[in-house]
């Protein structure tokens, strides 16, 4: 039988230290999910992108999942490769 991710998800949530640290993730998971957007839009698979920008696939897969912070240098040379623009905007909390 299998526990679809969702009820999984909302059982961890449930406890307040679990909860507290992926609140804390949000900004990094955020930061992969717009990356991979950009990166589909553009229409690129991830070793095309890594082409593009003189990496390796795996740099591209780690950006993407989240395991890996980018630099602003290397979201600016990603904007480019996938033909996006780079912003940053801070807002009221």
């Amino acid at each position: 039988m299998t526990i679809p991710f969702e009820k999984i998800k909302a059982r961890l949530l449930a406890n307040p230290k679990v909860k507290a640290e992926y609140e804390a993730l949000a900004p990094e998971f955020e930061i992969a999910a717009e990356l991979l957007r950009a990166r589909l839009r553009a229409g690129l698979s991830q070793a095309e992108l890594a082409a593009r920008m003189r990496t390796s696939q795996s740099t591209i897969a780690r950006l993407e999942s989240g395991q890996t912070l980018p630099s602003t240098k290397t979201l600016l040379r990603y904007a480019q490769a996938t033909g996006s623009k780079f912003h940053v905007r801070l807002s009221a909390a």
